[in-house]
């Protein structure tokens, strides 16, 4: 005869048990270091933001589901008094949207939730512009919700377009860094104010590489910016790129000589400018523009709507100046120094147009923000 099998008692008959004592420390059981202790705290801190994140883009996603759902014209919707944030996709509810994906910790976020809102009604193609903004949101949104299955490359510029930051002290000494030496060419120097700080962009390009490089800084009432690479100079040191899928920011590190004047830098024309672009975008679907340097271009009235554009030559490409970010002191500099005459202009280009920031004649001269 088999045994009989034991019955489980119920659990409601089960006698409580008293909690089991924490286990005290041994006496010889040294505590753990500073340094073990304070990247626990980090990456907890890490974790917490990554869930922030997340959670700020799956609301995102909702945000534009709604859009979608009522219509792109709910984004010219206010309320009864033509005040308040009004439809789902209206100016108003675009701007609760990113102060969420402030609060969120995703800045990168907010800022296109922010410029989704100022495109109802800001033209005759608004609806268009609206779509392939929110279409590339939406791209954002699901690359970080699936960042784990991307590709490394990929997934840093995921990372970085949503707002996460990585620290340029690691970018010089972290693992997998690789430091490009070389004499780059300073091309431009431009300021802007981001909140209380003033960002510093200063595009470099290397002499023997040929690569573009971004190095960025920030000043402060207590922090000044730095003021020894202006347009022009010659700088021979290391630079270690922030990682990406197409890598341009780049942390400066040791330079090996003083910087010394430098050349009038060598160019392309307008295609291949575009062209460069374009290979850029196909690795980074959310890059703006991309650094160029356009040689032999004269800058012409009659660009769509009434504006200035950058003419080859030859006469058979040319490629509108970007009216948005362009003043008319900076357009005005250009012309006069142009004199109708091709020179030599460096700067952004993108979908928007061009954006030039330093032209030669023959030294460098920056453009006017």
């Amino acid at each position: 005869m088999t045994a009989p099998e034991r019955q489980e008692p119920h659990k409601a008959n089960r006698p409580a048990q008293p909690p089991e004592p924490a286990r005290p420390p041994k006496a010889n059981e040294p505590p753990p270091p500073p340094e073990r202790r304070q990247s626990a705290a980090a990456r907890r801190r890490a974790e917490r933001r990554l869930e922030r994140i997340a959670a700020g883009a799956t609301e995102l996603e909702q945000r534009l589901e709604d859009l979608l759902h009522t219509g792109l014209s709910a984004a010219l919707r206010t309320d009864g008094d033509g005040s308040g944030p009004g439809g789902a996709g209206s100016a108003g509810a675009w701007d609760e949207t990113a102060a969420r994906m402030v609060d969120a910790q995703a800045p990168g976020l907010a800022a296109r939730a922010r410029e989704l809102g100022s495109v109802a009604g800001s033209g005759p193609d608004w609806p268009s512009r609206l779509l392939e903004g929110c279409a590339l949101l939406h791209l954002l949104d699901q690359g970080f919700l699936d960042v784990e299955r991307l590709p490394a490359a990929l997934a840093a510029t995921v990372r970085s377009r949503v707002g996460l930051t990585t620290e340029a002290a690691d970018v010089l000494s972290g693992p997998d860094t690789v430091t490009v030496r070389d004499r780059w060419l300073v091309l431009a120097q431009r300021d802007g104010a981001e909140g209380p700080l003033t960002a510093r962009r200063i595009y470099l390009r290397g002499e023997r590489t040929g690569r573009m490089a971004l190095h960025l800084s920030y000043g402060g009432p207590h922090r000044p910016l730095d003021v020894s690479l202006p347009p022009g100079v010659l700088l021979d040191a290391e630079l270690a790129y922030y990682p990406g899928a197409r890598p341009l920011r780049a942390a400066l590190g040791a330079r090996h000589a003083p910087a010394a004047p430098g050349p009038v830098p060598s160019g392309c024309g307008i295609d291949a400018a575009l062209a460069a672009y374009g290979h850029a975008l196909r690795e980074d679907p959310w890059l703006d523009s991309w650094p160029v340097v356009l040689t032999d271009v004269t800058p012409l009235p009659g660009g769509p709507d009434g504006g200035w554009q950058l003419a080859d030559a030859d006469g058979e490409s040319a490629l509108p100046l970007d009216r948005r970010r362009l003043g008319r002191a900076a357009l005005w500099q250009l012309v006069s120094l142009s004199g109708g005459a091709p020179v030599t202009v460096f700067g952004e280009c993108g979908h928007r147009g061009f954006l030039p920031l330093t032209v030669w004649d023959p030294a460098p001269v920056p453009l006017s923000p």
